[in-house]
């Protein structure tokens, strides 16, 4: 067994170190090589086919920059929609073997024998991943942002560049959901193989199944979706709830607001909230904001429980020499 934590020591003691050794493994991996390099292909590739068509049919636009990122060609989806399939693939490679690897390296003792504890491995793993995920989205980001000034012979304005600052930041925390539940299923599993399955096969329940769930369970909740007036709102509202408790969905609504700036609401609205409304105008990126504050909330919120679940099944682990 490792030694038991001395009275007054940090729970956060060797963290840096942890973070920074794994994020250079991180780094320097193939693994993070052949799947950057995939994302970054098919990212950059629908980047320029919506590039191209914005240049044959759009002359002035306030919002080309965010044009690129939601306008799609086939056969190619949006640069969004390729991001919302591809980052959860990213990041359950990067966690799903990280404690249960340590476990059939037998290393796991070892490094537990150092000034390093249980608490401070496992944070400083998922914070490695966090940052490796993150400079390679910084990476993309400044390269599509260098691809639409390189082509469009413009900068974006200021509210092009907040909007996509933000967006942004929803991606980091949409990859920190599937980041922390691979990690999850890295301590409850020994064998990666099944963690991985099990990522995996969570990401298509979401990515897939989750929009045929979500009415039948919000069916047996709240009753059928139409009335005699027409569509209920208790049923819209239940499937409403239902649909958020996926991550793709937190994602896609954040991105709606953000990079489709006359987006003015995200779930089912009435007719007399729209009096005096101009629709089609532009909201302001303050309002965009304030307007996706929820789902993103949501997103960190959701990133944190994950995390303290596989925090909590990890400290109740028995590690042997």
């Amino acid at each position: 067994m490792p030694p038991t934590r001395r009275r007054g020591g940090s729970p956060w003691t060797g963290l840096g170190a942890v973070v920074a050794k794994e994020t250079a493994d991180y780094l320097s991996s193939a693994r993070i090589y052949i799947l950057e390099g995939l994302v970054f292909l098919t990212a950059l590739t629908a980047a320029y086919m919506a590039i191209r068509t914005i240049r044959a049919t759009i002359g002035e636009s306030p919002f080309l920059f965010l044009r690129l990122l939601t306008l799609s060609q086939d056969p190619l989806p949006s640069f969004i929609g390729l991001l919302g399939f591809l980052i959860p693939l990213v990041a359950i490679a990067l966690a799903f073997d990280a404690i249960n690897g340590e476990f059939n390296r037998r290393t796991m003792s070892r490094i537990l024998a150092q000034p390093i504890y249980r608490d401070g491995l496992l944070l400083g793993k998922f914070l490695a991943g966090l940052l490796a995920l993150t400079i390679g989205l910084i990476s993309l980001w400044l390269l599509v942002l260098g691809l639409g000034l390189l082509l469009f012979g413009v900068p974006p304005n200021t509210e092009e560049a907040l909007r996509m600052f933000g967006f942004l930041v929803a991606t980091v925390a949409y990859g920190g959901v599937w980041l922390a539940l691979a990690l999850l299923f890295s301590v409850l599993f020994r064998a990666p193989a099944t963690a991985a399955l099990a990522a995996l096969g969570a990401w298509l329940l979401f990515a897939l199944f989750w929009s045929m769930i979500a009415p039948l369970v919000a069916g047996m909740i709240a009753g059928p979706p139409e009335g005699i007036f027409g569509p209920r709102l208790e049923y819209l509202q239940a499937m409403q709830i239902i649909d958020r408790l996926s991550p793709n969905t937190l994602y896609a609504e954040a991105a709606l607001a953000l990079l489709h700036p006359a987006t003015r609401a995200l779930g089912p609205i009435f007719i007399s909230q729209l009096q005096g409304a101009l629709i089609g105008a532009p909201l302001p990126v303050s309002q965009s904001f304030l307007l996706i504050w929820p789902q993103l909330t949501g997103l960190i919120a959701g990133m944190i429980v994950i995390f303290a679940i596989a925090y909590i099944a990890f400290q109740r682990q028995e590690i042997r020499a």
